[in-house]
């Protein structure tokens, strides 16, 4: 029995995007997000586990947000003070991790040489 599932979960829990059946396009946006939030602060490798941690959160509040945002805009009602509250919480996280992208650090030419050399042989 397949237990991945096709929505996101009501309440965030640390597995919540490993739990996302990955064939939707849900659990495909979600991951990409992610992705691009790590590689804008740095690159995952980099992140401590606070980011890390930090970024998956904003990751389900952004789409908790564009949820209820794609619910308005069919006519139904929401939780408005919910959503207040959520977008409020992403500016917070958002700024905790950092507004600006942040450069990941490459190695010079002869250096990135070296280690492709060395890690070849």
């Amino acid at each position: 029995m397949n237990t991945k599932q096709a929505e996101i979960p009501a309440r965030y829990s640390s597995d919540w995007i490993e739990s996302l059946d990955g064939r939707t396009r849900l659990a495909q946006a979600a991951r990409a997000r992610l992705d691009a939030l790590q590689a804008d602060l740095g690159g995952a490798d980099a992140l401590s586990y606070q980011r890390r941690s930090l970024a998956k959160r904003i990751v389900w509040l952004e789409v908790q947000i564009e949820q209820r945002e794609a619910a308005l805009a069919r006519g139904e009602e929401i939780d408005e003070a919910r959503h207040t509250n959520n977008v409020n919480t992403l500016v917070g996280l958002l700024k905790s991790v950092g507004l600006d992208r942040k450069a990941k650090d490459v190695p010079d030419l002869a250096t990135y040489l070296q280690q492709r050399s060395e890690a070849a042989q």
